[in-house]
């Protein structure tokens, strides 16, 4: 039985690989959006200059890093790929960095660095998503220029600046990329657009708080790590959404620990209300773990924590990957 009232999966078709596509978002600067946002299938991003590109991010498998690369390869002609910035350490965003020319420097941060070398989903993937995905990667390639606070890219006259909040949010290793001539942001997964925001490897009180480090940032154009692109002027609201998203899973699991019941039993029982139709709604169980595990001020356990999603999910998590 599924707890959650979650959408139906999405069919093959409406999460295919041949559905993402690169759009221009800011002069010279495009998103590689990939619908629809659910596990393992991330936006990305390339910034334009005379003299080579920036990407930010890669893709999960073999098969969507390399339609990524064959379009900006096609937007950008015989531009090099300077650098290649990874915006945290979730292997939808960086395990097509094998894929990428070994001319390019790979930048992150250094917990992001830590994590990769140290990830095991690319050999070992748990039985916890269906279908498994096909990577047809078999190497990690973690950054090798790396930050703790903030570091400037320099590609002929454009700057791409990396930032990092000061705290772990999403994960502890964080980094956005602003453009500044053309003010757009792209903010990993910090923000997920219209899909259920997942913390799990890092802090709900730091999501929370990253919210108003990121309102700072004032763009004409925001890229979502999932979901779709939206305008500056749709920022604000997005935050807000997000907001009380983090307080709503703060107050069940100051309510579920009162009533000394487990995170799977406090989601059973909550009430998802507006949240209840992003897709992924069951990411309420993770992100419950790690409530609980912050209050505790303990490690959580993270296969107890899958193999309860996949329990209030009612079976395998679902992709198309």
């Amino acid at each position: 039985m599924s707890y959650a009232n979650t959408s139906p999966d999405r069919a093959p078709d409406r999460s295919a690989p041949e559905r993402a596509s690169l759009c221009e978002v800011g002069p010279g600067v495009h998103a590689w959006v990939q619908p629809d946002g659910s596990w393992w299938i991330n936006n990305a991003g390339a910034v334009f200059s005379d003299d080579g590109i920036v990407l930010v991010d890669t893709c999960a498998t073999a098969v969507r890093t390399r339609r990524f690369l064959d379009a900006v390869r096609a937007q950008g002609g015989d531009a090099p790929i300077r650098f290649a910035v990874n915006t945290h350490l979730h292997g939808d965003h960086t395990y097509g960095n094998a894929l990428l020319p070994d001319s390019t420097a790979v930048v992150g941060h250094s917990a992001t660095r830590d994590g990769i070398l140290a990830d095991t989903i690319l050999h070992e993937t748990p039985p916890v998503w269906e279908p498994s995905p096909q990577w047809e990667i078999t190497e990690h390639r973690a950054p090798s220029v790396v930050l703790r606070d903030s570091l400037t890219l320099h590609v002929g006259d454009r700057a791409v600046e990396l930032h990092h909040p000061g705290f772990a949010a999403h994960t502890p290793g964080d980094v956005v990329a602003w453009v500044p001539d053309s003010s757009v942001l792209f903010s990993g997964d910090l923000l997920f657009h219209g899909v259920t925001p997942l913390v799990f490897m890092g802090s709900v009180e730091g999501a929370l708080k990253s919210l108003e480090w990121l309102a700072g940032f004032r763009p004409t154009a925001v890229v979502p790590g999932h979901g779709s692109t939206l305008p500056g002027t749709a920022l604000p609201r997005v935050l807000e959404d997000h907001a009380r998203y983090y307080r709503f899973v703060l107050d069940t699991a100051r309510k579920g620990r009162t009533d000394d019941l487990s995170p799977l039993e406090a989601a059973k029982r909550c009430d998802l209300g507006e949240f209840a139709n992003w897709p992924d709604a069951e990411r309420i169980v993770l992100n419950l773990h790690r409530a609980y595990a912050e209050a505790d001020e303990r490690d959580m356990d993270l296969a107890e924590a899958f193999g309860d999603a996949v329990t209030y999910h009612g079976g395998p998590l679902p992709t198309h990957v």
